[in-house]
């Protein structure tokens, strides 16, 4: 086995991990001022609010292992996107101090302020997540000794914003069916419709996101011919996308919940096979991207952090389905709220 498609395939499980877990909190966060009433938005934080920070955990997970394991490429996204980073640093600190202080005052200002600055923040955090996978896609000018060569504005192309968009209504889809989920009675009811909504907006901009993503960058497809059970990928994410609105209009939010997870799981699968081997790509020119061989660890500093994933792994499995199964159901509005 090749060590370093084994690590390729780990940040891929663990950024996988964060946008189904964490895709929800920032969805819930993008629909929060869709709703009017103070008890409802309290419902709305309080239905995240066990299990938020430990989502993100996912991503400083993946962070961790992708400078382990291929610290050059880890060097250069970070140096490369290093604005837009620090804004979606901010954007994701803003989410935490938002809802802890959210509460602190009854004043209607006050919440409502927060209220703003939670929404806006997971509105704009999930808009970065997605920019900064299109420019990968796209490719970003990377030179010969592995440096960004570029600036903010070749960042902020319109494929790469179009890709930021799709990506926040899958996350507001995500976090829709979530809601649905996990409240009763009219909130309920609204997110419901918030479902067929999100769905709508996402699967227009599925289809248009799909059809450039073909015409600009064909090497998509070039690692199809080599692994044709990668259309599996395809396969599974087409069905699930078609039975998310399935279990929504026969009242099956987990199923719902389920085919929404599946899909997210399978369009990351099918960018990591789509940029296959590279971790970054170069828009300088082939000969400069960044693969998993030349961006990587050594061989034995890989297969050492390899074994201690699989030590490690089970008990951040156990802790995070543990926390699920302890805040499952439907929210509470106890006095342990937000």
């Amino acid at each position: 086995m090749d060590p370093h498609v084994i690590w390729f395939f780990l940040v891929g499980v663990l950024l996988v991990g964060y946008a189904i877990l964490d895709g929800f909190d920032l969805g819930v966060g993008a629909m929060h001022l869709f709703v009017k009433e103070d008890a409802e938005r309290r419902a709305l934080l309080n239905s995240i609010g066990p299990v938020w920070d430990g989502n993100e955990v996912w991503l400083v997970t993946a962070g961790g292992a992708l400078f382990a394991a291929f610290p050059h490429a880890y060097a250069t996204a970070f140096s490369g996107f290093y604005i837009p980073f620090i804004g979606l640093l901010f954007a994701l600190i803003f989410r935490a101090v938002a809802m802890e202080f959210r509460g602190k005052e009854q004043w209607p200002w006050w919440r409502r302020m927060w209220d703003a600055a939670f929404s806006v923040s997971s509105i704009v955090a999930s808009t970065l997540f997605g920019v900064a996978v299109g420019n990968m896609i796209l490719g970003i000018p990377i030179n010969a000794s592995m440096e960004y060569a570029g600036g903010l504005k070749d960042l902020l192309r319109p494929y790469a914003i179009l890709v930021g968009l799709f990506n926040l209504s899958i996350f507001a889809m995500h976090g829709s069916i979530y809601l649905y989920m996990k409240t009763e009675g009219r909130l309920q009811a609204q997110a419901r419709g918030w479902i067929y909504k999100t769905f709508f907006v996402f699967l227009a901009l599925y289809i248009i996101t799909t059809i450039i993503t073909l015409w600009r960058i064909p090497s998509m497809l070039g690692n199809f011919e080599r692994f044709p059970w990668a259309w599996a990928a395809v396969v599974v994410n087409v069905l699930a996308i078609a039975n998310i609105p399935r279990a929504a209009r026969l009242d099956q939010p987990l199923r719902a919940f389920l085919s929404s997870a599946t899909a997210i799981a399978a369009l990351i699968f099918l960018f990591g096979i789509g940029v296959f081997p590279n971790l970054i790509v170069s828009s300088l020119g082939s000969e400069f991207n960044m693969t998993i061989y030349i961006a990587a660890s050594s061989e034995k500093t890989l297969w050492i952090m390899f074994v201690i994933a699989l030590l490690g792994m089970p008990f951040v499995l156990a802790y995070t389905a543990s926390i699920y199964w302890i805040f499952r159901g439907k929210v509470r509005m106890d006095r342990f709220i937000y």
